[in-house]
């Protein structure tokens, strides 16, 4: 597995491109509520990150045609935006952004409720969260790999929510997606990765309410659970240091 180890220059890059993302979401949760288009939502993120001296990683990534990904209730992951889809009182919506800064890539999820939602979504989303915080604090050098999927699915399924298999984190730097995968769940056999100082990775739990099971939609992008009940996600951008990790999108 050929896992790169980035110098302290190139993670400074990355963090840069991390904040961009970081504080972007930040404007997207503050201007998601009912009647807000997604390509509104789409527009504000592009807007902020050309702004900021980058460019929107997602747009145009193998063929995707927006710089956000917002994906509604029952959407995991990859929604395209649409002038014509509305968020709705009662609605979560994850919104999923990417941004290039001097060639350097900062990737990150999180997933709001729209007004007033129910119990059950917030516990969903609450999870999703804590499940991401819980596999962030087992990163560090010398840690095994497959702690992530493990400590993600074991606090997902100890709580009665089900784990995305199909998808899965990455490495990350001069490329989106870069070795290793980082898989939410333990993989059989078991991964003997070992994380070093230096290395840069995107953890990102799919939680499901019920099935684990998702399919893609006609459109060849929007990924959506098979009993078409909620979905949740949340991603950072971590580098792992001598002493620990550095969440590079948290603002």
């Amino acid at each position: 597995m050929a896992a790169i180890v980035k110098s302290d220059w190139e993670i400074d890059l990355m963090r840069k491109a991390g904040r961009i993302v970081g504080e972007g979401l930040k404007l997207l949760q503050e201007a998601v509520r009912p009647g807000i288009s997604t390509a509104e939502l789409d527009a504000i993120f592009e807007k902020h990150v050309i702004a900021s001296g980058a460019t929107p990683t997602f747009k145009g990534y193998r063929g995707f045609p927006a710089s956000l990904c917002v994906s509604i209730n029952d959407e995991v992951v990859h929604g395209i935006p649409s002038r014509d889809r509305k968020l709705k009182d009662g609605d979560i919506v994850s919104l999923d952004a990417g941004a290039t800064y001097r060639n350097y890539v900062g990737d990150s999820a999180v997933t709001v409720g729209v007004g007033k939602i129910n119990p059950k979504a917030q516990k969903l989303i609450e999870v999703t969260r804590e499940s991401l915080d819980a596999a962030i604090s087992v990163v560090a050098h010398g840690a095994r790999l497959s702690e992530i999927g493990a400590t993600i699915q074991e606090y997902a399924e100890s709580r009665g929510f089900a784990v995305v298999k199909q998808y899965v984190g990455h490495g990350i730097g001069q490329k989106l997606h870069e070795e290793p995968q980082i898989p939410n769940y333990v993989m059989r056999p078991v991964d003997t990765f070992v994380l070093r100082a230096g290395h840069c990775i995107a953890i990102e739990p799919m939680l499901n309410e019920g099935t684990d099971e998702v399919k893609t939609l006609s459109d060849g992008w929007t990924v959506v659970t098979k009993d078409r009940r909620l979905s949740a996600h949340f991603e950072h951008t971590i580098a792992v240091t001598k002493d620990g990790r550095e969440v590079l999108t948290r603002v």
